[in-house]
């Protein structure tokens, strides 16, 4: 049994005994052979079966007993890949050394993700241990910097691509003119000298081809194959044979035709570098979202300072300063209104259309259009903390990662060349000794065939390009999946759970009744609750506090504060203790409230919140708010339920409440009275009984049941797109967006499942035709290169999805 070694660098450890119940607790995982853990250098060395765990089971083990493991997150760009194999052999290689936890190569993108311990390990380290393979490691260059290296790339290809065509060209003539049917196109005699034909092919076959031999030496040289070997033996055969056969026909007297495959190997080249053309083009446009994105930045701010106006790059602004927006111009940072109003179009952040009108106090969002009013904004988000360029992370790091699927794709991908080379020598054999003994140029052509047509490039591409353009498209449309493994994973739930409050409901409520018993008045009991409620951030206690200075009363002071989470509030207003509540929290104080119960079932059946109230254990009376729903909650509701999902709403509330605005919005199914802790218990309730579940929220009270959750759906309104439990953070507070994620998670699954028969199509279809002799080499080329372009392409449709 082969065993791994790896040493994490463990943070939170505060004495030895700490040591000792890390140590425990890695020592009970499967599969772990010897674990020890150093106090002083807080440091832990494990020796572990890699076949039976991994380092990411080490690292939430270490996480449950309460402390963390260091780690840097580091992404680099790579040149130099061809295929699927490079990546996964560079994925291994990075994987191995000391102190990395994780890689994750995107071949797509051309990027590789690393989390690592700095102390263990230095970036140079990895730079080196790439060189040595063949390829390069570099920094992540973005926005212009990554555009131009791109353009460059195209212009590189484009010009191998035109350099090797002209020479290609008189070579394809003289396989064209042999064609019966095309015997009528004239073909000069010169072009069939083999030293012309041994001239036009030699630096087609080593300059445009030096790629493919550099990339096969580099694999075969760390024992691993990948497309460049499949490419270098195929045209090396066919070239080297025909050259072969040119001095033969010179000592035969240089009389007939002596049967040359250089155009074979010319026209193969040729076609995969055309391939390589379209597959370097279609790239950029899967990234384009992200280009879309970085385009929307404003690349100047006018900020007042000291008084006097003056325009700044945006990169100079920091927080606190004041910014000048004018009507018509693209607001620069995250900010908070301090003067003026206007409409601000937010759909380039959220996807919402409508304009939302905004005065003093409120927040913007960096990127937005200022509509109609001139402003004047407290920068409070700058540079990498506004709202666009944690979209633009969250994107990148989606894009970045990989789906289940795509691992399956790379197993095969990592096997599969060294397979094509066994069936191509076998195959050769086979001809060589048993179909047409004897007769080398017969058996030749078959293994040429295969080995051309066998390259994984498609199979390498299928996934991560559609993982680009699906999660690209979805930023557009205000859907942030934080990773690739969420948009594949969205598509198999059954069970969506609602949140109630800020979710299905505005979150906004409103104080709409109170009564109170024979010895308070209205008034008293209104100031005293709102003093007490002042002190919560509670929507409610917001509501009741906000009503109660409508009606022109003023607050009182209040101390010891206390919330109760899932029973209410308590504090000594005035030297008198206010209590504000379910029903539970009276009982608990042992507080009579049956003369209120009527008046609360009446408030409750109505949809609206109802709380009693007691001043020094008497009960003083009962106070409701309602929220009330948003307006496409019904519509984004039935939405779900057409799409075949059992829809769920999970709320505080008690169950009369919940049952009222469940009635609203189409719902029947209601699980209410949840304190917030029982909320991650309901969801693993529903997760026991074999359901797909999504939780929706708001990603504070929701935490816990979001991160339970098969998949977390975070509402968030462009400024809250970071909340760590959910995988998905929906950038509109609209409902509709639930339904949008779904059926964006299931396109995104089924282009993946497409492009991956394009894939397996090409290579388990053309091999076996190849091997039986049915295929000539040039058509291999062309099947070949077609089956990259066409999986990019069919990605690409993932860009145009419209769900309206």
């Amino acid at each position: 049994m082969a065993t791994t070694e790896k040493t994490l660098q463990i943070n939170g450890m505060t004495c030895s005994a700490c040591a000792n119940s890390i140590e425990k607790g890695l020592s009970q995982i499967e599969g772990v052979e010897k674990v020890n853990v150093n106090y002083a250098m807080e440091r832990s060395t494990i020796v572990y079966d890699p076949d039976k765990t991994n380092v990411n089971e080490f690292m939430e083990r270490v996480e449950k007993l309460g402390y963390s493991v260091v780690q840097e997150k580091e992404t680099f760009d790579i040149s130099g890949m061809t295929c699927s194999a490079c990546a996964t052999k560079i994925e291994k290689r990075i994987s191995k050394m000391d102190g990395v936890s994780s890689a994750n190569v995107n071949f797509a993108l051309e990027t590789i993700a690393v989390e690592y311990d700095s102390k263990q390990v230095e970036t140079t380290d990895m730079i080196t241990a790439v060189k040595k393979m063949g390829y390069e490691l570099m920094p992540k260059q973005d926005g212009k910097d990554k555009i131009d290296h791109q353009e460059k790339e195209i212009k590189k290809q484009q010009n191998k691509f035109i350099f090797s065509a002209i020479l290609t060209f008189p070579l394809l003539w003289t396989m064209v003119a042999h064609f019966e049917f095309l015997s009528f196109i004239y073909l000069p005699a010169i072009f069939m000298n083999p030293w012309v034909q041994l001239a036009l092919a030699t630096p087609v076959q080593f300059i445009v081809g030096a790629q493919f031999y550099k990339g096969a030496f580099n694999s075969l040289r760390n024992k691993s194959a990948n497309m460049d070997v499949l490419v270098a033996l195929g045209t090396s055969a066919a070239y080297f044979y025909s050259l072969y056969l040119s001095f033969e026909w010179m000592n035969a007297g240089s009389v007939g035709d002596p049967g040359l495959y250089f155009e074979a190997a010319a026209v193969i080249i040729t076609l995969i570098v055309l391939g390589k053309l379209f597959e370097v083009r279609a790239k950029g446009k899967t990234s384009q979202a992200i280009q879309k994105l970085l385009g929307l930045q404003a690349k100047t701010a006018r900020v007042l300072r000291d008084g006097v106006e003056q325009e700044l790059p945006i990169e100079q602004v920091v927080t606190g300063d004041t910014i000048l927006v004018r009507p018509g111009e693209s607001i620069p940072v995250d900010g908070e209104i301090i003067e003026g109003r206007s409409a601000i179009d937010e759909s380039m952040i959220t996807g919402e259309s409508i304009p939302i009108d905004k005065i003093a106090g409120d927040t913007v969002i960096g990127a937005t259009i200022n509509k109609n009013g001139s402003l004047q904004i407290k920068a409070t988000n700058v540079g990498k903390d506004t709202a666009l360029a944690q979209i633009v992370k969250v994107v990148e790091e989606a894009q970045g990662s990989k789906a289940d699927i795509q691992r399956l794709a790379d197993r095969i991908s990592g096997v599969f060349v060294p397979i094509v080379v066994v069936i191509a020598i076998a195959t050769f054999f086979i001809w060589y000794f048993a179909v047409t003994p004897g007769d080398l140029r017969s058996a030749l052509i078959p293994t040429i065939t295969i080995l051309v047509i066998a390259c994984p490039c498609a199979l390498g591409l299928a996934t991560p390009t559609s993982i680009m353009a699906g999660s690209g498209r979805a930023a557009e449309m205000g859907l942030l999946f934080k990773g690739g493994e969420h948009l594949e994973n969205t598509r198999s739930i059954d069970t969506v759970v609602l949140d109630k409050t800020g979710t299905v409901t505005k979150g906004e409520p409103a104080l709409t009744d109170i009564t109170v018993t024979e010895d308070f008045t209205e008034d008293e009991v209104l100031q005293l609750v709102a003093t007490a409620e002042d002190q919560s951030e509670h929507p409610l206690a917001q509501a009741i506090v906000l009503g109660t200075k409508e009606k022109g009363l003023s607050l009182l002071e209040a101390t010891d504060f206390e919330a109760l989470p899932g029973y209410g509030i308590r504090a000594i207003v005035s030297g008198r203790e206010v209590l504000v509540g379910t029903r539970k929290l009276m009982k608990e104080q042992n507080i009579a409230i049956l003369n209120s119960e009527a008046s609360m079932e009446k408030l409750e059946r109505d949809g609206k919140t109802a709380m009693l109230i007691a001043v020094d254990q008497q009960l003083a009376g009962v106070i409701a708010v309602a929220d009330t729903v948003k307006e496409t909650s019904k519509e984004a509701i039935k939405r779900m339920q057409e799409l075949g999902l059992d829809v769920i709403m999970l709320t505080g509330d008690n169950q009369r409440t919940a049952e009222a605005i469940a009635s609203q919005v189409g719902l029947s199914h209601v699980i209410a009275e949840v304190l917030p802790e029982q909320k991650s218990d309901e969801i693993k309730k529903l997760q026991d009984q074999g359901k797909k579940v999504a939780m929706v929220g708001d990603g504070i009270n929701d935490a816990p049941a979001l991160a339970m959750a098969d998949i977390g759906m975070a509402v968030g309104t462009g400024t809250d797109i970071a909340i760590e439990a959910a995988d998905i953070t929906l950038m509109r507070g609209d409902l509709n967006s639930v339904a949008d994620a779904i059926i964006m998670s299931r396109k995104t699954m089924r282009n993946i499942k497409q492009n991956l028969f394009f894939a397996f199509f090409y290579n388990t279809v053309g091999i076996p035709i190849a091997a039986i002799g049915l295929l000539a080499p040039w058509v291999a080329g062309a099947a070949m290169a077609f089956s990259s372009v066409s999986v990019v392409l069919n990605a690409l449709r993932l860009q145009k999805v419209n769900l309206k």
